[in-house]
């Protein structure tokens, strides 16, 4: 049971990431945030790319999401490492 818990937050955090990655992508086409999908992404994903916005585009380029995404995994990582220890106990 626990290690099917396991499996659903893992897929929950790698699906997480991928949504923000496709977001990201959307910015190179023209009008992508305009279609209903682009506007799915950017409800689910805007909230937490926003407390990453401190950091500054270099040469026009925006590494706020970048920077999101290891955060995101370091965190995946930590609450891993803590579930199963916990479980392991």
């Amino acid at each position: 049971m626990i290690s099917f818990l396991f499996t659903i937050l893992n897929w929950g955090f790698e699906l997480y990431t991928f949504a923000i990655i496709v977001y990201v992508l959307l910015s190179w086409f023209p009008g992508a945030y305009a279609t209903s999908f682009g506007q799915f992404l950017a409800r689910i994903c805007e909230p937490y790319l926003r407390l990453f916005d401190f950091i500054p585009p270099i040469f026009g380029l925006s590494f706020a999401p970048v920077v999101a995404i290891i955060v995101l995994g370091l965190v995946q990582y930590g609450l891993f490492g803590v579930l199963s220890t916990v479980t392991s106990l």
